[in-house]
């Protein structure tokens, strides 16, 4: 016979639930402990405060009410009883030594006149014979009978049915025996509950529409009440990533200006830690400059004397990294400062389509050197100024389409777009600016359009990241430039889009199409 197999220890299924739980740290949580342990939602905290009270005692309330109603009900109807038994009472009359009831026709039917309850009565006389009425009324203890003339009541039951009894003692002179005549008279409950459930239906029921609305209205408070939570989570909400600037703790509760103090705090040391990064990255790129530029000095000096091929190669090779590297500083401190936005930066009226003919006029000569036709079109009229070669439509100037903003960071934002194009253009393409104002929706496009080999839908949001490039494509850029194009053009409260450029339908060739946004600056 096998023997059973022994039972694991419990440090052992504490180890083996740890080696478990540790075999993939990089796991994601069980969603089933997360939901367990994350904390409930104040509002709803609070809410379950405020009403659970409320629907508990409102239960006490109605045990409450139905206890008074009960004890109104009675009040009306005990009188009216005790008026029949002292009537009863009056009725009694010793006759020979012995108590007689006499019931004239108008008493017997005033203790009969009820359509709903039925009425009893009984009077035992001193030696507990029955007098009259029905015998078996169920009798009081002997020490709760009441002194003569004093009415008492009790609830008991006759034949199976609640009744409510009023019942008095008489003393009948010349009438010896051991103890006084006792009249009783009963009545069922018909009446009574029927009053107590007209006055429980007329508290109750309004209760049904009052505990409603008790509820809505605390919600309403309730949410009145976290307004202030909402509007600063709102307002935090709808920042953009790069604001550090504080919260006004002043405007907040006081329950959660501390919570508003320390998240400021916080902000502050970030901007600080920022800061300090940006400064460090300005500063070593700028520091790069100089060794770059002398490097690449350097290289091209050695290219002017006689050497070997491999030699000469290597410098070409040297030039070339040199100058790459040199752009990719010059990128890197573009960047920095469109960051650097929240140190105070001060805009001005600038004439964007003054600034994006300068622009297109720094990059004729490398667009020259590619074979390409870099143009300019703008809102002006149609009279030519002279055009430097390879220059379309530098027309004569019209009114400016001023914005608000920094004039050396939108000419740095052109400057990457057509620096971009050109890159990306095959030679003998064509890429051409244009400043398309448009006063209904009080904006103005500028648009840099190629004929270039074009960015795939797919790719238009990963290209806006800083480094990227698409994978397979030619070209020696950096991955910066659309990055800082982004930039500049939030700094400026701008959007940026991209999309085709379709020049030929058949067969279907489209380049690129970049788009930045502005909004029009406001003259009235």
């Amino acid at each position: 016979m096998a023997e059973p197999a022994p039972a694991a220890q419990p440090g052992a299924l504490d180890d083996e639930a740890r080696d478990a739980r540790y075999a993939n740290p990089f796991a994601p949580p069980d969603e089933a402990e997360a939901a367990a342990a994350r904390p409930r939602s104040l509002f709803g905290e609070i809410l379950d405060w405020m009403l659970a009270p409320l629907l508990l005692l409102w239960p006490m309330s109605i045990a409450v009410t139905y206890l008074v109603a009960k004890s109104i009900a009675n009040g009306p109807f005990d009188r009216a009883l005790e008026t029949d038994a002292y009537v009863l009472a009056r009725q009694i009359h010793p006759v020979n030594g012995v108590a007689e009831l006499s019931l004239p026709a108008s008493t017997r039917d005033f203790l009969r006149a009820d359509n709903i309850d039925s009425v009893f009565y009984q009077v035992l006389g001193s030696r507990g014979e029955l007098v009259g009425g029905d015998r078996e009324m169920p009798l009081p203890r002997d020490d709760d009978r009441p002194p003569p003339g004093l009415v008492e009541f009790r609830d008991d039951m006759l034949h199976g049915i609640d009744i409510r009894v009023a019942y008095t003692t008489v003393e009948l002179p010349n009438l010896s025996g051991s103890q006084p005549v006792l009249v009783q008279v009963a009545e069922t409950l018909d009446k009574r509950r029927q009053l107590a459930n007209d006055i429980i239906k007329g508290v109750i029921l309004p209760q049904f529409v009052i505990l409603p609305l008790a509820i809505l209205l605390v919600w309403f408070g309730l949410s009145r009440g976290l307004a202030p939570l909402h509007a600063l989570e709102s307002n935090m909400r709808m920042r953009r990533p790069d604001d550090l600037s504080p919260l006004e703790a002043r405007r907040a509760p006081p329950e959660i200006e501390p919570l508003v103090t320390s998240f400021n705090d916080l902000l502050t040391r970030l901007e600080q830690n920022m800061q300090l990064q940006k400064r460090f990255i300005a500063d070593a790129a700028h520091q790069m400059k100089t060794p770059l530029a002398g490097l690449r000095t350097q290289a091209e000096l050695a290219l002017r004397q006689d050497a070997s091929a491999e030699v000469h190669r290597s410098l070409e090779q040297i030039a070339t990294s040199s100058e790459h590297a040199a752009r990719l500083v010059t990128q890197l401190l573009a960047l920095a400062r469109a960051e650097n936005r929240m140190s105070g930066q001060i805009f001005v009226p600038v004439d964007i389509a003054d600034v994006a003919r300068h622009a297109v006029r720094d990059w004729v000569q490398p667009a020259l050197a590619k074979q390409m036709d870099l143009g300019y079109e703008g809102p002006e009229s149609a009279t030519n100024d002279g055009n430097e070669s390879g220059e379309r439509g530098a027309q004569g100037r019209a009114a400016p389409v001023q914005v608000d903003g920094n004039p050396v960071m939108l000419r740095e934002m052109l400057s990457n777009l057509i620096d971009n194009a050109i890159r990306y253009t095959p030679a003998g393409g064509r890429i051409t600016v244009r400043v398309r104002p448009e006063p209904a929706a009080h904006v103005v496009h500028l648009e840099v359009e190629d004929t270039g080999i074009g960015i795939p839908a797919a790719e238009r949001e990963r290209v806006l990241e800083r480094f990227y490039r698409i994978l397979g494509r030619e070209g020696d850029g950096s991955g910066l430039g659309l990055a800082i194009v982004r930039e500049i053009a939030a700094m400026h409260g701008g959007t940026l889009t991209i999309d085709d450029n379709v020049y030929q339908l058949e067969p279907r060739l489209a380049g690129t199409l970049v788009r930045v946004t502005l909004r029009l600056r406001d003259v009235s």
